[in-house]
């Protein structure tokens, strides 16, 4: 394999800097400046060291190096894809379902994926951070409306902000008596594992709630020595983990990888959580697949690996409606039924193999 220095000092942001380190051809400089223009760059060393400058289909690179494909939008693709909007009564907040809320602090992230269904809102250029007024304003939100038992930080990465900062933020939700859980959404553990550090777990540790961190990783290459290393640091300080993962077309996309991924996840006691279907973000066209191929994909997990690989196959419903589970189906009512009174009631469920059983059996 093939890959740039792997003492590469900086994250690569712009265009030139990923000609210059052999991850894209000096032809594609105009094109990619238009994407950068738009859509935030940003690739650090440790992920740019796992990139096959040799394979123009590197799932890595795929990932992370913008592509003009990303400047052709498709109808249907929208900046707000699964609407966080429709559902924000104070900046910063999103409260979609009863008891949880999303908190999004930041909006600048360590990696910059190219599949971002918020891609219109993080980066350069973009607002940072909450303002004092708007955090403050938040937290009022988060103390007024008890039924919030798990508050989300999202944004952007909330492990870009400083340990001192985020043990702050973590002190002020953990005071709220009614919050009980307290769940952040990071690529940081792979993309920058050193950056999780005895100042950092010391921030996420706190009294009065319980922290979960979902690590997001979508290719089982990503899952270093030291990523693995920066998630037993937090393990190890009794902080539980789970996974995100997007299914990607050319990333992911087969069973084989997606086996890797998710076996490799639990290897580093992270639960497999959600494999979510792609977002209809603009200019992702090319990395979605389609629902039919992640349902056969999650056919082909089940039953050959273990269970405690098997995530959730989700789809975020546009306009702000919520994750519905998409994954096979493998029960239906069956047409035979000669009453329908329940105890008389028998359905088809599919096993694994693809054979079909009748339950409860025919005597």
């Amino acid at each position: 394999m093939n890959r740039i220095d792997p003492k590469l000092a900086a994250t690569l942001r712009q265009p030139r800097d990923l000609i210059e380190a052999g991850l894209a051809p000096a032809s594609a400089l105009a094109d990619l400046e238009k994407v950068a223009a738009r859509y935030a760059v940003a690739v650090t060393p440790e992920l740019a060291a796992l990139i096959d400058v040799a394979d123009p289909d590197d799932p890595i690179a795929r990932q992370f190096v913008p592509s003009a494909e990303e400047l052709v939008e498709q109808p249907g693709e929208t900046a707000d894809p699964i609407g966080d909007d429709a559902h924000s009564p104070v900046s910063g907040i999103v409260h979609r379902y009863p008891d949880r809320v999303l908190f999004k602090l930041v909006h600048v992230c360590a990696v910059y994926c190219r599949f971002c269904f918020r891609r219109e809102m993080v980066g350069p250029g973009k607002a940072t951070a909450l303002s004092d007024d708007a955090y403050r304003a938040a937290l009022d939100y988060i103390r007024k409306h008890q039924e919030i038992w798990e508050v989300i930080l999202t944004g952007g990465d909330p492990l870009m902000l400083s340990p001192r900062r985020l043990s702050e933020i973590m002190a002020d939700l953990a005071g709220i008596d009614h919050v009980k859980i307290i769940r952040i959404h990071t690529r940081v553990p792979i993309a920058d594992p050193e950056r999780i550090n005895a100042d950092m777990i010391a921030a996420l540790r706190c009294d009065g709630a319980t922290t979960w961190i979902a690590v997001h990783a979508n290719h089982p290459r990503e899952l270093t020595a030291n990523a693995r290393a920066a998630c037993a640091r937090l393990t190890g300080a009794g902080i539980p983990l789970v996974s995100q993962s997007v299914l990607l077309r050319g990333v992911n996309d087969d069973a084989a990888t997606l086996t890797a991924l998710m076996r490799a996840f639990v290897e580093c006691r992270i639960k497999p959580y959600y494999l979510h279907h792609g977002d209809l973000a603009p200019g992702t066209a090319h990395l979605r697949t389609t629902i039919e191929a992640g349902q056969e994909l999650m056919r082909a997990l089940r039953g050959r690996v273990s269970g405690l690989c098997q995530p959730d196959y989700v789809l975020d419903i546009p306009g702000g409606h919520g994750k519905a589970p998409i994954g096979p189906t493998y029960l239906s009512q069956s047409a035979s039924r000669e009453r329908e009174d329940s105890a008389e009631r028998r359905y088809r469920i599919v096993d694994y193999c693809g054979d079909v059983h009748v339950y409860p059996p025919e005597t």
